[in-house]
């Protein structure tokens, strides 16, 4: 399926320099890349907006851990990882 895209001025003229240089060999490879990266953040999102939703179901179900406690699991957990300075 063709598309037209209206990229303006700016976006333009930097298609036109990676192409120019030889980063790509064509526009159509950049817009692939450009919608591939976008597709990959939508997905990454997607997932950190399910784990943000299962924190809040958590939290609203009682499932939660005092900071104090939390902080000292932490703390004894990477106790050590540092080199001395």
């Amino acid at each position: 399926m063709a598309s037209s895209v209206d990229l303006g001025n700016q976006l333009e003229s930097f298609v036109g320099q990676l192409v120019k240089t030889g980063r790509y060999n064509s526009r159509s490879e950049i817009l692939r890349e450009g919608v591939r990266l976008i597709h990959e953040r939508e997905i990454r999102l997607a997932a950190l907006d399910a784990s943000i939703a299962r924190g809040i179901a958590d939290a609203d179900s009682g499932r939660v851990i005092d900071i104090d406690a939390a902080a000292a699991m932490l703390d004894a957990r990477y106790a050590g990882m540092t080199e001395p300075q």
